[in-house]
């Protein structure tokens, strides 16, 4: 289910952005009826599928249970989030670049008003360094912002591993106060922090949906089941009670779903070609969250000039886009992930020689969920 989640959820994350950013969608028009206007209002909306997948497998990582043991070294939060860091930069490096230099050819063949302006200094740096929208600065690239965001919320989940190291009380003291300051968290942001719009550069914004993700995993491997998933029911929905969001509603569902393992024992899901073609979109979700509005900008841009008034060639351009980002998310991909180990058999120089012809072998990318606000 989680395969599956990232799957459908990075595919409308890509179409949300088809339809948000023109031209080719405003060309479209009456070809597809209200889908434009769905997608550009609702299909957003699946960004909390990654949330909550987000606090999950995080948790599965660092802190499986409440009562797990404390990681060893008061280096660990340092360590934890440079290993992350490691993992989301290069393909959000090479995401940046390629938005600044499609935006630069966009440019030359369009004037569209949802084509960035050539990025200062100052803006790119901001955005190297994931500050974008705490300094204020035009993102360059749609999406970045949860990159940012997904850092931070790694972050507080380390930090809160973190406090853990040398920790003199029991065992079921130590789990007690984590439990219960992550449900402190995690109430803080829905019933609060989450209905603050002028927060949303911020972790504590999010933290609700990706708290419900880590209570998911707890009660996955807990003996508490029932009380945890017990407490994904109250919490999201006491938060809609106060105000209702459906971005809250469906991190709460997706968080019951991943708490009750539903869909385990679904065959079709499981077995066959279903099965490969959602593990190939998770597995490139992120690199194709990453390069798709690269792609968007100069499809875009082209099929407009050519078509500029054509409905049925911009539908064929969306479609096109669609494909193309589904490429470059793979290319990515293949292209960061180091190739299969070396042979014990194999030779120094035959080493060599594989590291000229594959020089990304370099980079080292574990590919991490991610996607609009």
């Amino acid at each position: 289910m989680v395969d599956l989640g990232k799957a459908v959820a990075s595919q409308l994350i890509v179409w949300h952005h088809l339809a948000l950013y023109g031209p080719m969608s405003d060309v479209v028009g009456g070809l597809t009826g209200g889908l434009m206007v769905w997608l550009v209002s609702h299909a957003r909306l699946a960004v909390q599928v990654f949330l909550v997948m987000g606090g999950f497998l995080a948790a599965r990582g660092l802190l499986p249970t409440p009562h797990a043991p404390a990681p060893a070294g008061h280096g660990m939060l340092l360590r934890t989030q440079w290993r992350r860091l490691q993992r989301l930069m290069p393909p959000y490096f090479v995401a940046l670049l390629a938005s600044v230099w499609c935006a630069l050819c966009a440019r030359t063949l369009i004037d569209y008003s949802t084509i960035p302006d050539a990025p200062t200094a100052w803006q790119f740096i901001a955005n190297a360094l994931m500050l974008q929208d705490v300094l204020e600065e035009n993102a360059l690239s749609a999406g970045v912002w949860y990159v940012a965001i997904d850092a931070q919320l790694y972050a507080v989940l380390a930090l809160l591993c973190a406090l853990r190291v040398g920790w003199v009380g029991a065992a079921a003291e130590r789990g007690r106060i984590t439990a219960l300051t992550m449900v402190l968290l995690t109430g803080a942001s829905l019933l609060w922090f989450n209905r603050e719009r002028q927060l949303d550069a911020w972790a504590p914004y999010f933290i609700g949906s990706y708290g419900l993700g880590v209570m998911a995993q707890w009660a996955r491997t807990a003996r508490q089941r029932a009380l945890w998933t017990g407490v994904i029911v109250v919490l999201t929905a006491l938060a809609l009670l106060v105000e209702w969001r459906s971005r809250v509603a469906l991190a709460g569902c997706v968080a019951l779903v991943l708490a009750l393992d539903i869909g385990r024992g679904w065959r079709w899901l499981n077995e066959g070609p279903v099965r490969a073609l959602v593990a190939f979109l998770s597995r490139i979700s992120y690199t194709v969250f990453l390069m798709h509005y690269p792609v968007i900008l100069v499809v875009g841009a082209a099929f407009y000039r050519l078509w500029p008034t054509s409905p049925g060639m911009n539908l064929l351009g969306l479609l096109v886009a669609w494909g193309t980002s589904l490429a470059a998310g793979w290319w990515l991909q293949m292209a960061l992930t180091p190739p299969a180990s070396t042979p014990a058999t194999e030779r120094p120089t035959d080493r060599v020689a594989n590291q000229v012809r594959h020089p990304a072998s370099a980079l080292r990318a574990s590919i991490s969920n991610g996607l609009s606000r």
